[in-house]
């Protein structure tokens, strides 16, 4: 067996190589000192508190007492191999590390909440993790042999986006920066369009509001989505703005009420006027949440640098707002009484925006499971690791924030002029492309439960309707191009817009309205070029869930990346020929008898489907609403 010490030192550098928070709570501390203590005693001091230190909440005084408290009252239960699973539980890679953990021995304490009964386990039960199907601390979990690596998701196919969108996409200085800018952007100006701009897909209304989370290790380049923030950040100021004055000319009102005496009766107490905000804040409560959305009609953003901001306080006491992110995906209604005035309030629909980025560490605390239905609602992205040392001095002197916000500025203005001439605008897809895109989803869909089972196939069901929320925002900047570029024309708005490529009066516009430049509302249509666009944004979002599903635990679902058979089926592209997937087949450790297997059952099951000779591909069928079982 390796040295502890040893040992527990490459861990440890392992861990903070990955910045990864293992021990954010109670819950995870106690147990750390406790195996640390075990297996190192006064040596292992440092090491914990170099672990602790990754937390937010992390004081040296709590953390000191807590580890003197572990050495004196240890128990024997717990030992390094407790460590090894929390640090793979918060995705550091521990599969290089070129020692074994101390073995668990036949019970290990599963840690509550404060004031909570610990719970022992039995080691030897099938314990499923990310990345293995064996027991904790069994050699098939440690060494990984027999496996390939998960490749990395793929980046974006390159394309011209419209000006507006691709100027942003242009400042980033790498494949992955540039892919998380194209989304960043997208998901703040859908937020800032919300009910201006809808789709009909289900029989129901949607609108671009999406929720999109980038993962990245640290210093990989995601701070990026900082300035993106910026280009809603003047609509934000100026609510700011109103509200404040109308905070100063309540407090004026009340003085001057509560300086009346007896008078007070006869005048009606000035009421606190609603903080109405485009931008709120990630750490709140359920209730604060709600009350921000009230004050917008339903309408905000969320937008955290640090995804922790937001599970720390879905986490707490006065959190547990969660499923206000599930319910805003579907826009459902919104509704609450505040006990303190007995006021009951309400909203029809919800349009909330959501932009995380976050290590992978930060992903378990906020989504604990495929099975939460938060999993499926996001749009994910995992940044590679920097491989290089990149100059960050710019001659320039290019100040990124700054810009943004100055093309926050020209939007902000667009849509003003817009939303004074129109009710909005609702994108319609030819036939031609319905068709296209139910084959690609459906091939996708095929992928999904062929490869990760019925949790990828609801994360699929949900990359449909993001993928035209993106639709309608690329359809929207592309339509009006002329006019994002020179808001201010001599011609009027309602006359520039129905000079608009892409855009018609409603069918149910009168005609004379049309001639009095009286045009309520819009259909749009997207260009073939940007509809193919998008259509090839949909395989890479879907590998960058499948990448995003290693990092979570399992919760009554099969292990997601240890079986060799997954991981072969989650490599298949969707269209290859025998000697493509015979090369995956055989990286993975499996055998060609084995692989011919899997091939025969997935064409009995009608996964996939013959194309030529030596030739599959997913299969993309369709079935149209009404018809078949």
């Amino acid at each position: 067996m390796n040295n502890p010490i040893q040992s527990l030192e490459q861990l440890v550098d392992a861990i903070e190589r990955a910045g990864a928070n293992i021990a954010p709570s109670y819950q995870e501390y106690m147990p750390l000192a406790f195996a640390i203590a075990n297996d190192c005693g006064e040596a292992g001091r440092a090491y914990f508190h170099r672990i602790c230190r990754l937390s937010g909440k992390y004081r040296h005084e709590d953390a000191e007492k807590m580890y003197t408290n572990a050495i004196g009252n240890g128990h024997g239960k717990n030992t390094l191999g407790t460590v090894w699973h929390l640090a793979e539980m918060a995705g550091v890679d521990v599969k290089k590390l070129s020692f074994t953990p101390s073995p668990l021995s036949h019970v290990h304490d599963t840690y509550n909440a404060p004031g909570k009964t610990a719970v022992q386990q039995p080691v030897n039960a099938s314990v499923q993790q990310p990345g293995n199907t064996a027991g904790i601390g069994t050699p098939e979990h440690l060494s990984g042999e027999g496996q390939e690596e998960q490749p990395l998701p793929p980046p974006f196919p390159e394309y011209r986006w419209p000006r507006f969108l691709q100027q942003a996409v242009d400042c980033g200085e790498s494949k992955a920066q540039r892919d998380i800018l194209l989304l960043g952007a997208i998901t703040v100006l859908g937020a800032t369009l919300n009910k201006l701009v809808c789709f009909n897909y289900g029989h129901k209304d949607h609108y671009p509001c999406l929720q999109t989370f980038i993962l990245a290790l640290p210093a990989s380049g995601k701070g990026a989505l900082a300035w993106v923030r910026q280009l809603a950040e003047p609509i934000h100021q100026e609510m700011l703005s109103a509200y404040q004055q109308k905070m100063k000319d309540y407090h004026v009102e009340k003085t001057k009420w509560d300086y009346m005496g007896k008078e007070r009766t006869k005048h009606t107490e000035p009421e606190m006027p609603r903080m109405k905000l485009f931008f709120i804040a990630g750490d709140n409560s359920g209730t604060g949440i709600q009350e921000n959305l009230m004050d917008n009609n339903g309408a905000g953003m969320i937008c955290e640098s640090e995804a922790d901001t937001v599970s720390t306080a879905i986490g707490t006491d006065y959190g547990h707002w969660s499923h206000t992110l599930r319910n805003a995906f579907d826009h459902d209604r919104l509704a609450y009484n505040r006990r303190t005035n007995h006021e009951y309030r309400e909203c029809g629909r919800l349009l909330l925006s959501l932009l995380l980025s976050g290590t992978p560490a930060q992903l378990c605390p906020l989504i604990p499971s495929p099975e939460n239905g938060l999993f499926s609602r996001q749009l994910f992205y995992y940044m590679p690791p920097i491989q290089e040392w990149v100059s960050q001095f710019d001659t320039s002197g290019t100040d990124y924030a700054q810009q943004f916000h100055q093309w926050g500025g020209q939007w902000k203005t667009v849509l003003d002029a817009v939303k004074a001439e129109t009710n909005g605008f609702r994108l319609q897809l030819s036939a031609a492309q319905q068709d296209a895109f139910n084959r690609r989803m459906a091939q996708i869909f095929s992928h999904a439960g062929a490869a990760h089972g019925s949790h990828m196939r609801s994360t699929v069901a949900r990359i449909a309707i993001n993928v035209c929320r993106i639709m309608s925002v690329v359809a929207w900047l592309r339509s009006l191009e002329t006019i994002i570029d020179s808001p201010e024309s001599a011609r009027s708005m309602n006359e520039r817009l129905r000079a608009c490529p892409g855009l018609s009066p409603c069918a149910h516009t009168p005609r004379e309205n049309i001639t009095d430049n009286i045009t309520p509302s819009f259909l749009l249509t997207i260009t073939p070029e940007d509809f193919e666009a998008v259509m090839n944004l949909v395989e890479p979002l879907y590998r960058h869930s499948c990448h995003v599903l290693m990092y979570l635990p399992a919760a009554g679902v099969p292990g997601h990346k240890a079986s060799p058979q997954e991981i072969f089926l989650s490599s298949l592209p969707m269209t290859f020929t025998r000697k493509e997937a015979m090369e995956v087949a055989h990286r993975n450790g499996i055998s060609e008898s084995t692989f011919d297997t899997l091939l025969r059952r997935m064409g009995e099951k009608g996964t996939i489907e013959t194309i030529g000779r030596g030739r599959y591909q997913f299969t993309s069928r369709v079935r149209v609403k009404g018809k078949g079982q």
